[in-house]
C-alpha cells in the first residue's frame, strides 16, 4: 500500500514491527507539488511504543490485517491473562507485556474487552473506557472535617491506586476512567 493511501487506524508493518497509525501529517515543501511527504505517528502492537516515520507519497507500507475479537477475562495463569472469545470461545493467553498498563483494568464478568489478533496470535488488549472496581484499602473518612472536598488514595482490587473522594469506604464499588486512570464516580 502506498504511503499516500494509509489512513488513521490502519495497522502496518515497518522493519519487522507492527504498528497502528494514530496520526498523519501531510506536507508538500514546494508550490509545484514536489516531494509530498507523510509523517506518521505510529504505536507498536504490542507495547504501545510511539514511533514517528516520514515517507514519500510513493513509498510502500505493508498493511497487516488486525482482527478485534470481543472477549471476557477468564482467569490468571501465572502472570498471564486468559481471555475467552465471546463468539467461538477461543482462549487467548496474553502475557504481561501485551496487557501492559491495562492490567489494572482487567476484571471478571465485564463486557467490552477486545483482544487484538494478528495471524491468530493475540498482540494487544483494548479495555473498556470505564471499569467498575472494588475499593480494598483506603483510609476512613475524617469525622468533623470541613465541607471541602478532599481526595485520598484508595487501593482497588486489581492493585491499582486512584484518588477518591473522602466519603468512599472499603468495599465500595467505584468507576474508573481507563483513559485517564481517574475516579469517575460511585458505581451502583
Amino acid at each position: 500500500m502506498k504511503a499516500s493511501d494509509v489512513k488513521k487506524g490502519n495497522v502496518v508493518e515497518h522493519d519487522g514491527t507492527v504498528y497502528q497509525v494514530r496520526d498523519i501529517e501531510r506536507s508538500s515543501p514546494s508550490a509545484r507539488g514536489g516531494n509530498v511527504t507523510f509523517r506518521f505517528t505510529l504505536y507498536s502492537i504490542p507495547g504501545q511504543r510511539k514511533f514517528d516515520l516520514s515517507l514519500r507519497a510513493e513509498d510502500e507500507l505493508k498493511e497487516v490485517s488486525l482482527e478485534r475479537r470481543q472477549a471476557k477475562f477468564s482467569y490468571m495463569d501465572g502472570d498471564n491473562f486468559v481471555f475467552m472469545d465471546d463468539e467461538d470461545y477461543t482462549q487467548y493467553t496474553l502475557g504481561p507485556d501485551v496487557v501492559g498498563e491495562n492490567a489494572g483494568y482487567v476484571v471478571e464478568d465485564l463486557e467490552g474487552y477486545y483482544v487484538q489478533v494478528i495471524d491468530e496470535a493475540p498482540v494487544g488488549l483494548q479495555v473498556p473506557t470505564s471499569v467498575v472496581l472494588t475499593v480494598t484499602d483506603t483510609a476512613p473518612e475524617l469525622k468533623g472535617s470541613s465541607a471541602t472536598k478532599r481526595n485520598k488514595p484508595a487501593k482497588l482490587q486489581t492493585g491499582i491506586e486512584v484518588q477518591v473522594p473522602e466519603y468512599i469506604t472499603n468495599g465500595e464499588k467505584v468507576t474508573v476512567n481507563t483513559l485517564t486512570g481517574e475516579f469517575a464516580g460511585r458505581a451502583s
